[in-house]
């Protein structure tokens, strides 16, 4: 029998929050064990939540970049279990009346276009996390740290529209740009900020009727995700198909091993005993808040990227490229701001800058060039100044000596040279040493012509201006 997979993912982003949601401990990462905790976030009896502002505005604009319905009224409810790190017994979440919900988005498949729902978005807390360790002389323990506690949460919660584990992909990467872009999450996948619970079944091709699921809990890489949702695909066909039964659990991934394993049974909301939390008072959103946060949005990467084709004339692969991150798109858009040409300003961006960025370990917003300085490199080029090639070797210099491109051409005298009797005596001159290959050429050997372009750059130290020298040097060896 044919399977078709039915996935939906349940995305953790931790906001970019100073402080916590309910308290006022800082959230910053790689603190000492327990150094980022209150009363609040340690559970102690008799202490009150109190709402962080800012958590909610980051859940408005999360819910209005996904295209989701702003609820004017959300209630936070208790999630009930135990667990070593959650010192309340209880997590303060939202269920029945989450803030977000009826969303989407657009993901690219196989060429074309398909629309993957968001059923709901809600704010929630994090937990603490267990450290496990060895003690020298005391063997194996584990200790807890709360720091994480009281983190602020969005949990992201898709429809089950996927069928793959590439279209899974494609909708956690378009969904991790989008947080990314609006400046509420980090999307530091291996600090945990960006993770993923990927709910997986199988039904045969045709039914309607969807099969046993499973939980795999919190992957935090894009080729986890992958490989996670494959090997879960290949094993419940693999155990239909010896006539066996998918059970309905959580699962963990071993990426050492890239399979998932047994965790617990799955919980259903009952199990949980959701009820509201006595603590918060409902949550109410006015319409003047959700239009002043939604003027406050940046431009996605979608709708620049469609810009960039209409408006700039860029390709597909250049706006995308260029889009990659809120940061590199508005270098390129600050060198167009200054005149630089934009075609020209998106390869040197693409280009010579992404080159030193990657080979300095550096992102964007630390590069020492900045756009006024490349857009005048790229002017001095337009005006036949000097030459691309020349320009890379500018770009260097201005790169560790922070000097503009203008003092360094003129203390390096690296003008190009456009003075066609200049560039006549050079060609005369490498024509009488090499009548061979004059010959050459002239009987039918073009190919021979690079060889003369070559000498000639090389005998102008690379600065005769390749027009002027493409051109003199063609009519001359035509004769």
């Amino acid at each position: 029998m044919n399977y078709q997979a039915v996935i939906g993912l349940e995305v953790h982003v931790q906001l970019k929050t100073d402080t916590k949601i309910f308290c006022g401990c800082s959230t910053r990462f790689g603190a000492s064990p327990n150094s980022q905790t209150c009363p609040v976030c340690l559970g102690m009896p008799g202490a009150l939540p109190v709402l962080n502002r800012k958590v909610v505005e980051f859940a408005i604009r999360a819910g209005l970049a996904t295209n989701c319905r702003i609820a004017p009224r959300s209630v936070f409810a208790r999630k009930n279990y135990f667990y070593p790190d959650l010192p309340k017994g209880y997590q303060i979440s939202q269920f029945e009346l989450p803030i977000c919900q009826n969303g989407h988005l657009d993901i690219e498949v196989d060429g074309g276009v398909k629309r993957i729902g968001i059923t709901r978005i809600h704010m929630e807390e994090d937990a603490g996390k267990l450290v496990h360790s060895d003690v020298p002389g005391l063997g194996s323990g584990s200790g807890v740290d709360l720091n994480r506690a009281c983190t602020p949460l969005l949990e992201i919660v898709s429809e089950p529209d996927l069928r793959s584990a590439d279209e899974a992909v494609a909708y956690l990467r378009k969904l991790h740009q989008i947080v990314v872009y609006l400046g509420i999450s980090d999307g530091n996948m291996e600090e945990g900020s960006f993770r993923c619970d990927a709910n997986v079944s199988v039904m045969p091709v045709g039914s309607t009727t969807f099969g046993t699921r499973t939980e795999t809990k919190n992957v935090n890489s894009f080729r986890f995700v992958k490989q996670a949702i494959e090997y879960e695909i290949e094993r419940q066909i693999e155990l239909l198909g010896e006539g066996g039964k998918v059970v309905q659990e959580t699962r963990l991934f071993d990426p050492n091993s890239g399979e998932t394993r047994s965790m617990r049974g799955k919980e259903e909301a009952h199990d949980y005993r959701y009820f509201p939390d006595p603590d918060l008072v409902p949550l109410v959103i006015s319409n003047d808040w959700v239009a002043d946060v939604a003027l406050s949005l940046p431009e996605l990467p979608e709708a620049r990227r469609s810009r960039y084709r209409s408006e700039l004339g860029l390709s597909d692969y250049d706006a995308e490229v260029l889009t990659a991150t809120r940061e590199m798109a508005e270098y390129f858009e600050a060198c167009i701001a200054l005149g630089a040409p934009a075609k020209g300003a998106a390869n040197w961006v693409m280009g010579e800058v992404t080159r030193a960025l990657n080979e300095a370990g550096k992102g964007i917003a630390e590069c020492p060039v900045a756009p006024a300085r490349l857009t005048a490199l790229l002017q001095l080029i337009e005006k036949g100044t000097i030459s691309g090639k020349i320009a890379k070797t500018v770009f260097d210099e201005m790169w560790t000596s922070g000097k503009a491109p203008e003092a360094i051409v003129e203390e390096k005298g690296l003008v190009q040279v456009s003075d066609t009797g200049e560039i006549e005596r050079i060609i005369d001159g490498i024509m009488a040493a090499n009548m061979g290959q004059v010959e050459e050429f002239r009987g039918g050997k073009e190919k021979v012509f690079g060889f003369f372009v070559g000498q000639v750059m090389r005998a102008s130290r690379g600065k005769a201006n390749p027009a002027v020298v493409n051109e003199l040097l063609l009519k001359k060896l035509k004769g």
